[in-house]
């Protein structure tokens, strides 16, 4: 079996190289003032649709004659469609433009190696958050352009912490131990959970880990689980939640972010949890945020992230010069607009220069005044770099069913142990 899909993925890669890329634009050869066309792929109406939209008025007046279409495509849909036409080498039907989640760049890239374009030389890349940079590149070539900013901090309900006789201020800058004992309280005085979670899905796991700057895999690409000091204690943490039952784990994604309506005191998210949490108007005044709890280990800070994504162009392009210089003048070039999808999105940047914006300064009422666009993108600048991996998706699903065994016993050593067995069989290692 170990055989057969190394052979497999040898014969992606192989096919990858057979990818033609970085040509000139095919219509601006003739006449650079024609219609030209830049189909992008993405999801999220909300989110992802609406920023690309924006992203597409503001380089219609600088080029009135590029028309940006935007198809709404599911990741997991994107996911497939892209491997099915990458591997048979039909590229015909793909966009110019797509937008691919950053814990699966280094696997797609490093899969069909001739399929997407560097952008190196085309988009000052050195404007954004290096931590946001390094999942795209490989060899020295950089791949993406960053947009939504993955940081992550403790978003906080101050009636709740309050009402328990607490300051928000007693949960920044501080360890996930001490995040556990507060939570007692919390939980004691008011009934509240602290905290919640996906059950199957968890992301606590991963982003405690790279608060310490280590991942799943070596700076090497070997995998990492069974030995990793940062895996161990965040295992350790995670199920010390469990028994001081001060975190509630939701059946899916949906019910984790019913949660957020009033049932928990707090989550610890991407940034980018801020629209649903803002939803909830009859809330507005009593969220706070604060940074990060950290491991009880002393490579472990403050800062992390979850999630997140970046643009990448395909090398079908038909006008890719065109598509870099797009992307060049708006996600990495123009804080108009990073201005204006902020408010109704909370699109918050990784563009550094986007937080010299006053919109970024402007106090938030929801969250009591706080100027929490500055603070998380402060947050953002100081989140570990790490290298996700090729088999980034492999590793983290059987870290996540190790959780499970570990909530229900398993000595912890014991289920990583597992865990790095199951991987090592199915990537080959």
């Amino acid at each position: 079996m170990k055989k057969l899909i190394v052979g497999l993925l040898v014969l992606c890669v192989s096919g990858g190289m057979a990818f033609a890329g970085g040509g000139k634009d095919s219509t601006a050869a003739s006449d650079p003032n024609a219609p030209v066309t830049i189909t992008v792929w993405c999801w999220d109406p909300g989110f992802n649709i609406y920023a690309m939209n924006e992203a597409a008025k503001i380089y219609k007046s600088i080029k009135p004659n590029v028309t940006v279409n935007v198809v709404e495509t599911p990741w997991d849909d994107l996911q497939q469609k892209l491997t099915t036409s990458l591997s048979a080498n039909q590229t015909g039907a793909l966009p110019d433009i797509i937008l691919i989640q950053d814990n699966a760049i280094q696997k797609n890239i490093s899969t069909f190696p001739k399929a997407f374009l560097p952008l190196n030389g085309k988009v000052d890349l050195s404007q954004f958050a290096q931590y946001k940079v390094d999942v795209s590149t490989i060899d020295g070539k950089s791949y993406s352009v960053p947009f939504d900013n993955g940081a992550s901090a403790t978003f906080l309900r101050r009636d709740y912490v309050e009402a328990a006789g607490l300051e928000v201020a007693d949960f920044d800058n501080i360890t996930w131990d001490r995040f556990i004992e507060l939570g007692k309280t919390v939980k004691a005085q008011t009934g509240h959970a602290m905290i919640s979670a996906v059950g199957n899905e968890n992301d606590l796991v991963p982003a405690m880990i790279q608060s310490a700057g280590q991942w799943f895999f070596n700076a090497d690409g070997s995998l990492n689980l069974d030995k990793n000091a940062a895996l161990k204690e965040a295992s350790r943490i995670y199920k010390a939640m469990i028994d001081a039952d001060i975190i509630m784990l939701t059946p899916d994604w949906n019910g984790y972010i019913a949660t957020l309506g009033g049932t928990v005191a707090s989550t610890v998210n991407g940034c980018w949890i801020i629209g649903s949490i803002t939803a909830n108007a009859d809330q507005s005044g009593k969220w706070a945020v604060v940074s990060t709890p950290r491991l009880n280990i002393p490579s472990s800070v403050n800062y992390s992230s979850v999630g997140g994504s970046s643009w990448v162009v395909m090398a079908n392009s038909k006008n890719p010069d065109t598509a870099m210089d797009f992307l060049a003048k708006t996600f990495a070039g123009s804080v108009q607009l990073f201005e204006t999808i902020l408010p109704s999105s909370g699109a918050i940047a990784t563009w550094l220069p986007a937080s010299k914006s006053p919109m970024y300064e402007q106090p938030s009422v929801f969250f009591g005044g706080q100027k929490i666009y500055q603070q998380i993108v402060e947050y953002a600048g100081k989140v570990p770099r790490i290298k996700f991996g090729i088999f980034n998706y492999e590793a983290r699903n059987n870290v996540a069913l190790a959780m499970q065994d570990i909530v229900k016993g398993t000595p912890i050593d014991q289920a990583l142990a597992k865990a790095q067995k199951d991987t090592e069989f199915l990537i080959g290692q």
